[in-house]
């Protein structure tokens, strides 16, 4: 299959980076936002203000409001917030996509069906081309073209081929994958543990903190990867351990900057009031909750979070019930 136009829905850090990485390959890229305003914004200015300061976008990719422009477009790529995935796919259902690939960039599980993105776009589409595309991939990095890696996760291996030749670039290293499963709960589930090591600087602890978090966070993902058929190997990867470490220790982490405002004792209210970008963990960590509720599997820091986001537990309270729980073995 042969990929000339894409068409990218969202108009945050990370469909702003994909667009102008893949402009610079010499795609006709088109970049879609929810927001007429905004679109107009964007097209005056060349720079996402909002999401990615600093950054010029290259004149020849379009920025439009127009969902239209799909139909002219072989690929077409979704980086919208999880929360909204839905209702944007229900606007695209009039628009024949039998003969396109979609690929998911979004991290994030829904929380009234928990279900993964991918899962999402069957229901609302039926029977079309799904590709996923995730990995420690910060969306300034990307845009500076700064050595990154992610993965291609996807059923078929023939469009999982056409997809790594569309991505691949010297700074951009694509590897693929069949674990649409993993690679998908590894990139959403690291986000809660991002939180926790946020909260973890936030209160002013250490790199021992950060480790210990890092590796029983990882130890939860793949307990519950594993009873949600993922494979326990695929979280030792790229999409997993690589993007858990990114998301836990950068600077420019939404969902490790919103941890670390809880730690210094700010309410979840007040800091979501003043984010302009979407931390995909303060939704993800109600969904693994109750998943792990639902399939019986312990992630005692998954529900610690979930308790200081939702039910106002103090951060400094959570920690010492992490740390006093019972004796246990490692394994």
């Amino acid at each position: 299959m042969s990929i000339n136009n894409i068409t990218i829905l969202g108009d945050g850090g990370w469909g702003t980076s994909l667009a102008i990485m893949l402009s610079k390959k010499g795609y006709r890229i088109t970049l879609w936002s929810a927001f007429k305003d905004y679109a107009q914004v964007l097209n005056k200015k060349r720079i996402n203000t909002k999401f990615l300061p600093g950054i010029k976008i290259p004149k020849n990719i379009e920025i439009t409001n127009n969902l239209e422009n799909i139909k002219n477009s072989e690929l077409i790529i979704l980086t919208i917030p999880s929360i909204y995935l839905r209702s944007v796919l229900k606007r695209l259902k009039h628009i024949n996509l039998k003969n396109k690939i979609l690929v998911s960039a979004i991290k994030g599980i829904e929380n009234k069906t928990l279900l993964r993105m991918s899962e999402v776009i069957a229901q609302e589409l039926g029977n079309v081309k799904v590709a996923v595309l995730s990995g420690p991939t910060i969306a300034r990095e990307v845009a500076q073209f700064l050595p990154t890696t992610a993965v291609i996760a996807c059923n078929s291996t023939k469009t999982a081929l056409v997809l790594q030749h569309v991505f691949m670039t010297p700074r951009f290293r694509v590897y693929r994958h069949s674990d649409i499963a993993g690679v998908e709960l590894g990139g959403s589930l690291k986000n809660v543990i991002a939180i926790a090591c946020g909260i973890s600087d936030g209160l002013g602890f250490g790199t021992n903190t950060k480790a210990a978090l890092l590796a029983r966070g990882l130890a939860e993902i793949c307990r519950l990867g594993k009873k949600l058929g993922a494979s326990e190997k695929t979280f030792g990867g790229v999409s997993g351990l690589g993007d858990l470490v990114t998301t836990c220790i950068s600077t420019y982490s939404r969902n490790r900057i919103v941890g670390e405002q809880l730690g210094k004792g700010k309410t979840t209210k007040t800091i979501m009031k003043k984010m302009e970008m979407v931390a995909e963990g303060v939704y993800t960590v109600k969904a693994a909750y109750a998943l792990s509720k639902k399939y019986k599997v312990d992630m005692p820091i998954t529900k610690e979070i979930y308790n200081v986001i939702y039910n106002n537990k103090l951060p400094v309270k959570a920690v010492n019930d992490l740390m006093t729980r019972s004796k246990k073995s490692e394994i």
